[in-house]
């Protein structure tokens, strides 16, 4: 079998299934790497060849994410070849066969980090872009690709249209994110670009700004401030401060845009704000119901004595 054609018909079999850019080029990459140090026809591959493979990434330093990102790559491509090219052959990629990954709390800033580093912002277009990650929850890329009709002053809502995992959903401007995004309108020069947030200065004056533009705004704010900040923190922010402030998971998945329920409860290990409450609140209860243990075990030792006196 021509692997060249087969990793071709791939990409266009992900293109049908509608898949992001982004994503179909992660795959051909890691195909094009897997298919360069196979020394075998890749119809020949087993066991064997992935568990050398895997050490072969682990040789070179890869991160366990990175290796598990291939090998779901590489697992999802012989699936293909099986379900879609009729080919009989034996997945050589066992399904959910991955690294052990850590699992880290989410970072997030504390309430007088934010009033320090949104004191530093003195630009309308990055004050405003990032009140739109820590009060609406955006992903750098979704504020990169937000558009003027996007925004509803009236209902004060913000469509995110084509979010991660093409998702729309809707989210909610609050008082200072709205005023934020109030001052950046007026200043912004009339343009006929579609992107709300646009380049201020060089030779890209005008034109949409990119997500590493953004990226490269916070990591100018994190070295002025002192302050270890991205914008995926501003995001886990808004996610805690939810949950502190009682707000419900659902409402919180539903907000971020989270397919499952599982990645939104990784805050509850962080919120230690609602657990510290839940947790006085539910001891109080227990309080009241039964005896301090110190004096439960101070009558069982007297208890014991007395008995034992008896006894002799």
């Amino acid at each position: 079998m021509e692997l060249i054609d087969a990793i071709g018909r791939y990409r266009r079999f992900l293109k049908r299934r509608n898949c992001s850019a982004h994503t179909v080029k992660n795959y051909m990459n890691i195909l094009a790497h897997f298919s360069g140090w196979l020394k075998i026809a890749i119809e020949e591959a087993t066991l064997k060849e992935t568990n050398a493979y895997m050490d072969h990434l682990l040789r070179n330093r890869k991160k366990p994410k990175t290796i598990n990102c291939h090998f779901n790559c590489i697992h999802a491509f012989y699936e293909y070849l099986v379900e879609d090219e009729g080919l009989s052959l034996v997945n050589p990629v066992k399904k959910n066969y991955r690294l052990r990954l850590p699992r880290p709390l989410p970072k997030h800033l504390r309430d007088e980090q934010v009033t320090t580093l949104f004191k530093k912002i003195n630009d309308t277009r990055d004050k405003a872009m990032f009140m739109l990650m820590l009060r609406c929850g955006l992903r750098v890329e979704e504020v990169a690709r937000l558009t003027v009709d996007a925004i509803e002053y009236r209902s004060r809502q913000l469509y995110v249209f084509n979010g991660k995992g093409r998702k729309d959903r809707v989210v909610y401007l609050s008082e200072d994110a709205q005023s934020a995004l109030d001052s950046y309108m007026k200043k912004r020069r009339c343009s006929k670009e579609k992107r709300l947030f646009l380049v201020q200065k060089g030779p890209l004056k005008g034109k949409p700004i990119s997500v590493r533009g953004i990226q490269k705004r916070i990591e100018y704010y994190s070295q002025k401030t002192g302050i270890q900040v991205s914008c995926h923190h501003l995001r886990h922010t808004m996610a805690t401060q939810l949950l502190n402030a009682d707000a419900a998971l659902v409402t919180i998945q539903d907000l971020l845009g989270h397919s499952k329920i599982t990645t939104t409860q990784c805050y509850c290990r962080v919120s230690n704000l609602k657990v510290q409450r839940d947790y006085y609140k539910a001891i109080n209860i227990v309080l009241q119901r039964t005896l301090p243990i110190g004096e439960n075990a101070f009558e069982t030792v007297k208890r014991g004595l007395t008995n034992s006196s008896l006894t002799n």
